[in-house]
């Protein structure tokens, strides 16, 4: 997909989902794939559902669903497809020569974003090892130019080396050595770490779904001048600054990390091992969620299920609710903050903020305060406690009393 740069030029796009049945993962409206054409420079100009058991082994949706798509790219002129599931170089291939455009899976889509959005040279290495990996697997007959060439010097004909199997093996050199360089990256980070676990500092990570405003709530904490939009990804590259708390008299390390979305490819979350490690080193998450999506439930499952991928499920956690100021005067909460029960996870605090307006944010602070108390023996003497209007008392601690 191409990125627009006038009306006249708009990469347009017909979007499609297929719904497999139970434990797929199946939007019946694309609103969020519509997003992600959108954050890619495209623009939705029609959506295409359908049902079925299993995935047609040749086009994926069968001949007949396939139809309808070219019927809709002819009439509306789009520019190419975009299906909302993974497809098999096989099922891309047999698409683009059926409906006669370029044709893109959800993969594909939030490879090119990460593309466009990373910014520093970790991130940039990081896109490129998730890009190569991806296309290694597209490197079934997916060209023209991929016939067998002529043997060597000396050979007047000859099988030679197919073009497909000297591509496939410049991708694995070149993975190879995006790889080498992000493990450089990592040890440095790691070095990092360890500097900041010397010192002492109380770590903190922003995770979350995709555009719950994690940016824009690091922003405000921090006063930092991270770039936040109202657009899937907006960022990708981790940024820590330190966050100073009043009620302790103390600062702790705050990162802003990438968002989660439905279906993050494996291969991106490997890649982004490096940014995904200052999760995995917190010693509190701020578990970021969009309290006005009407997929709240299941946004909350996606992020809990890439926390488990990545071994940071057993951190401990605060909900925060965003974007209050969104909601109905009916739906907003009754007070900033309660709990729930998460079964075998047990019971987390929930406390509703709105980081655009400012709303709830001292109380944010202060369970973060009070999070970093209970973790943290601020003075070998003493214990802090953090009361309910946010202020913080010392008493002497009984445990190091001599018993006799």
């Amino acid at each position: 997909m191409q990125t627009a740069t006038s009306d006249a030029d708009v990469a347009k796009a017909v979007l499609v989902g297929v719904d497999f049945g139970p434990g797929s993962s199946f939007d019946p409206s694309l609103d969020e794939l519509a997003l992600l054409a959108e954050s890619a420079g495209d623009v939705a100009v029609a959506r295409v559902t359908a049902k079925r058991k299993s995935p047609d082994p040749a086009l994926f949706v069968g001949s007949g669903k396939a139809d309808e798509i070219k019927f809709l790219v002819q009439t509306h002129g789009a520019h190419g497809v975009i299906f909302d599931q993974a497809l098999s170089p096989a099922q891309q291939r047999n698409l683009e020569r059926h409906l006669g455009v370029p044709v893109a899976d959800r993969t594909a889509l939030i490879l090119e974003i990460f593309a466009a959005r990373a910014k520093s040279h970790e991130g940039k290495l990081q896109v490129e090892l998730a890009r190569l990996q991806y296309l290694s697997t597209r490197l079934v007959r997916r060209w023209s130019h991929l016939e067998r060439q002529r043997g060597g010097v000396g050979h007047r004909g000859g099988p030679g080396e197919a073009q497909i199997e000297l591509d496939r093996r410049m991708i694995g050199e070149r993975i190879k050595s995006v790889k080498e360089r992000l493990h450089k990256v990592k040890r440095q980070r790691s070095t990092q770490r360890r500097a900041r676990e010397r010192s002492g500092t109380f770590r903190v990570s922003i995770v979350g779904y995709t555009n719950a405003g994690k940016s824009t709530l690091f922003n405000t904490l921090v006063k930092a001048r991270t770039y936040a939009a109202d657009q899937l990804f907006a960022t990708l590259d981790t940024t820590t600054r330190s966050l100073y708390l009043g009620e302790l008299g103390r600062s702790v390390s705050l990162s802003d990390t990438v968002g989660f979305i439905r279906d993050l490819p494996h291969k991106l979350v490997e890649a982004f091992q490096a940014t995904l490690q200052e999760a995995c080193d917190a010693d509190l998450l701020l578990h970021v969620m969009d309290a006005s999506s009407p997929h709240l439930q299941e946004q909350c499952e996606e992020v809990d299920r890439v926390l488990a991928e990545i071994g940071a499920d057993d951190i401990p956690q605060l909900w925060v609710c965003n974007k209050v100021d969104q909601l109905d005067e009916s739906q907003r909460p009754r007070q900033w903050v309660d709990d729930i029960d998460r079964g075998a996870a047990g019971r987390v605090q929930r406390v509703f903020v709105s980081a655009l307006t400012g709303e709830g944010l001292d109380v944010l602070r202060q369970h973060i305060a009070a999070a970093v108390a209970r973790a943290v023996d601020l003075n070998s003497k003493d214990i802090v406690t953090i009361l309910p209007d946010g202020s913080a008392v010392e008493s002497e601690t009984s445990t190091s009393a001599d018993p006799a």
